[in-house]
């Protein structure tokens, strides 16, 4: 048989073939818009020419320290310059990122430091207080380097020298080289750790590339978007936004703090075209006082993910000109890898019926190979008929390497070539996917399955309602039941019969809170409610009932 002539004399060179990495978009934006607005941070405003020159800056004075491939550079920081070059500069090293999730307490940081082997901390001075505490646990400490950002509260310096005196010590002229292997690692990202210590999730050059292109594809995002950062950056690596708006030489609107004055204040004076955040972040833009809101100088378009969000909310959102597109997707994924891709014929729908098929997860970006709901056991696909559940399985180009360390897991969480995702959901006669619940989240009452999403759907379409949350509760005669932790408005009250005839009036009894209990919820710093913190209090207070 003769040779594949498409295999012969056809080599793979360096004319023909480069490894995938998005550290090329930077410096194509700043080769073809040097003189454009790359970053606003509060004063402080750079063109593409300048950060491209910092981040070089910063990848030589890293290379000066020592620190090279493989080696793992945390970073501590709000929504600060100096966290968004870092998302460039430090793996122009060959080092790795790690940017940490400054709601952690001491031990948490520690253990990440630890684990991931930190060579080097970036840390801004807001946080030196849980930072000290965590230096002083670690079993090996790194080289510290503070940011001293003029717009912050200050703080204690811990390290070396500032930010800004550690890219003096570089070089602008620094020639940096691409990665060999697309599959050599950019970031590690840990888990929540709500059931242990966080796991290590590892990203490739490839996937982080492909993601961020997967981004632009899926929002339909301009040339030149104006991008106000609401999403912490250590989340996922901002979702691969801090290299998708790079890419089309947009704008970078820092935020210190998600605050809806500020907000509003970023949207009218930068023309913010873009913004992504959870759920929460949206019902603090459409729950703002009127005297922290401005008109909007356009329609402004948000990614939303995390929990589904509420119908209720999403049309508030819509009427308040804010046209949210909902994505869902998990650290292990590069954070939003499905989008709620809109089709011109629900245009002519009412808003509230949108806003019930935006709610949906839907179908997997173009960069991602496949996604199905299927039977966690057998791995068979259910029916798409928009009411059998069954847990969510993904696999493609952005799945994550693995678990840092931790082959048992990452084995684990690839079982039967998918990633498990631990997600429920039902598949619709479309195609589009829609959670119904974390596999934990199910309440079982009675025999019945009860998913505490439909119950918090419900009782967002309560005006007086700010934020909920449904856990389990053990019962006795049911073996579990509903519980309802809610936030009420500013202003508002309620009593519990109220919120438990108004449930009675509006889902099938069963599904109904036993139990209402009125406080403030416990959330991350991305705005995701902390269930397993409220499970633990519906526990301790049906003990207290008992007794």
């Amino acid at each position: 048989m003769s040779a594949n002539q498409y295999e012969t004399d056809l080599p793979i060179t360096a004319a023909n073939y480069q490894a995938l990495s998005p550290l090329s978009f930077l410096a194509k934006a700043a080769w073809t818009y040097p003189d454009y607005t790359s970053v606003i941070d509060g004063d402080r405003r750079f063109t593409w020419a300048e950060t491209q020159s910092r981040c070089l800056r910063l990848a030589s004075a890293l290379s000066k320290k020592g620190i090279g491939k493989g080696d793992t550079v945390s970073v501590m920081a709000p929504n600060v310059t100096a966290a968004f070059e870092a998302t460039f500069g430090v793996p122009m090293q060959g080092a790795v990122l790690n940017a940490l999730n400054y709601r952690l307490n001491a031990t948490e940081i520690a253990f990440i430091l630890d684990h991931g082997e930190c060579k080097l901390l970036i840390t801004d001075t807001e946080f030196s207080p849980i930072i000290e505490e965590a230096l002083e646990k670690v079993a090996h400490r790194p080289m510290v380097i503070d940011i001293e950002d003029p717009a912050g509260p200050g703080g204690k310096s811990l390290g070396e020298m500032s930010y800004e005196a550690f890219l003096e010590t570089g070089d602008e002229d620094y020639q940096w080289a691409p990665p060999r292997d697309e599959w050599e690692a950019i970031s590690l990202n840990y888990t929540s750790g709500t059931t242990g210590n966080p796991k290590g999730v590892v990203y490739s050059h490839r996937g982080t590339y492909l993601n961020s292109v997967g981004n632009i594809m899926s929002w339909h995002l301009p040339a030149h978007p104006v991008y106000l950062w609401t999403l912490p950056m250590f989340h996922c690596n901002g979702w691969c936004f801090p290299w998708s708006i790079t890419a089309l030489a947009g704008t970078h609107v820092c935020l210190r703090a998600v605050v809806a004055k500020d907000i509003y204040a970023a949207i009218d004076e930068h023309k913010v075209t873009h913004l992504c955040g959870a759920p929460i972040v949206m019902q603090l833009i459409a729950g703002a006082p009127e005297e922290d809101k401005r008109p909007l100088p356009h329609t402004v378009n948000m990614f939303t993910a995390a929990a589904p969000p509420p119908a209720a909310v999403l049309a508030d959102m819509a009427r308040q000109g804010f046209n949210v597109t909902h994505v869902y997707g998990l650290t292990e994924v590069y954070g939003p890898c499905v989008v709620s891709a809109w089709k011109s014929e629900w245009d002519a729908l009412p808003l509230d019926e949108q806003a019930k098929l935006k709610a949906r997860q839907g179908v997997t970006y173009q960069v991602q190979e496949a996604m199905m709901v299927a039977d966690p056991d057998t791995l068979e696909p259910v029916p798409m008929d928009g009411t059998t559940m069954g847990e969510v399985f993904m696999r493609g180009n952005v799945t994550m390497k693995g678990y840092l360390k931790n082959p048992a897991a990452t084995e684990e969480a690839f079982a039967g070539g998918w990633f498990h995702s631990g997600d429920l959901g039902v598949w619709h006669p479309d195609g589009y996917v829609e959670l119904k619940d974390r596999s934990k989240d199910i309440i079982i009452s009675g025999g019945e399955n009860i998913s505490s999403i439909e119950v918090e759907d419900t009782l967002y379409t309560n005006a007086k309602i700010a934020a909920v949350a449904v856990v389990a509760t053990p019962s006795e005669k049911w073996g579990e039941t509903p519980t309802a932790f809610i936030e009420l408005k500013p202003g508002e009250e309620a009593t519990a019969e109220e919120i438990i005839a108004f449930c009675r009036d509006n889902m099938a009894h069963y599904k109904c809170p036993r139990q209402v209990v009125f406080e403030d919820l416990p959330k991350t710093s991305t705005g995701k409610i902390q269930k397993f913190v409220l499970r633990d209090r519906a526990r301790e207070l049906a003990r207290e009932s008992a007794s």
